[in-house]
């Protein structure tokens, strides 16, 4: 057989799962994300999130057309469905809105905490919208999944703020993303759909930073200048940390999807558990942060949550079991 030329297989979708080369793809690319939401973290004092998700997608755009063009002699390829790239592409821009939102106000393993209820919203969506059947052990486990994000969020506590539960809205369009990229997506290919997702970012930034830059100097832009201011002026040192973070986020959203692409959900949710590992990792090494006991108590049951959640599915898959 022909040796395919270097890269030529992110032209073309997956026929067949490959369970450890996605689950080797996932932690590495989750490894980087959690390096790439420190810088984020580090240069929100210095942009709205609009004009950062603007500037890294046209990076990301670039990077894009010059790879295809140098690997393949060509444009990048173009999508098999294009409404089921478009939806996937709307729900991960709305997932980073969300999870971006809260990275001024929370710490690293406090957001990527409310973003790892996604494996249950997965099982809440599959019940909801592809009529799987969701057993008495399931159900329990959400709740214990549920009952570790109080944990974390301590919404009764004095210092509770709505900002905390961004990361959970992200989990929900998350949960989104995953069931579209495995049922809908599976053919495309990964920079067909990393395409998608830079085109759709960098028309929201635009869009973003037009109208808050025309609304000028608010409360709300006071209070909360992240979300609800536009343009800022910048220097070369951030710009050159936003073209790092469109490096990482180009590889590693074309690893995510390629491993989503390789193997059931189910398989590589335990592994995507590693993020809450390495946010709290890079989360220590920029600010020396340690989670409290009460925080490292709601992500092991979050994770042993999405866990079990995880290997039921497996067992129901193999038919081990009927129930789930």
């Amino acid at each position: 057989m022909p040796k395919r030329p270097t890269g030529e297989g992110l032209r073309i979708g997956v026929t067949s799962d490959r369970p450890r080369h996605a689950a080797a793809l996932m932690v590495g690319a989750l490894f980087l994300l959690g390096l790439q939401d420190a810088v984020v973290k580090l240069t929100s004092v210095d942009l709205s999130l609009w004009q950062f998700q603007m500037l890294r997608s046209a990076l990301n755009l670039a990077l894009l057309f010059t790879a295809t063009h140098i690997l393949w002699r060509a444009s990048a390829p173009r999508p098999k469905r294009l409404w089921t790239v478009a939806l996937r592409s709307l729900l991960m821009v709305c997932t980073m809105v969300f999870y971006f939102g809260a990275v001024p106000f929370l710490n690293l393993a406090e957001i990527a905490a409310g973003l790892y209820v996604f494996p249950l919203f997965v099982a809440v969506l599959s019940a909801l919208l592809l009529r799987e059947r969701v057993g008495p052990r399931r159900i329990a486990a959400i709740l214990v999944g549920f009952g570790g994000t109080l944990l974390i969020l301590k919404p009764t506590a004095a210092a509770f703020q709505p900002v905390a539960l961004m990361p959970v809205a992200a989990a929900l369009f998350y949960a989104g993303t995953i069931l579209t990229t495995r049922r809908l997506c599976r053919e495309e290919s990964p920079v067909t759909l990393s395409l998608g997702v830079a085109i759709t970012f960098l028309c929201v930034g635009i869009v973003g930073v037009s109208v808050f830059t025309f609304a000028g100097d608010t409360a709300m832009a006071r209070a909360w200048p992240y979300l609800f201011t536009g343009w800022h002026d910048t220097g070369i040192a951030i710009v050159a940390l936003i073209a790092v973070c469109s490096v990482i986020n180009l590889v590693s959203n074309i690893a995510l999807a390629r491993a989503y692409q390789s193997a059931e959900a189910s398989w590589l949710v335990p592994f995507d558990y590693s993020y809450i590992v390495f946010a709290a990792f890079w989360g220590y090494v920029f600010w020396a942060h340690i989670p409290d006991k009460t925080t490292i108590l709601g992500i092991i049951m979050i994770a042993g949550a999405g866990g079990f959640v995880a290997w039921r599915e497996r067992q129901a898959a193999k038919g081990y079991t009927k129930e789930r």
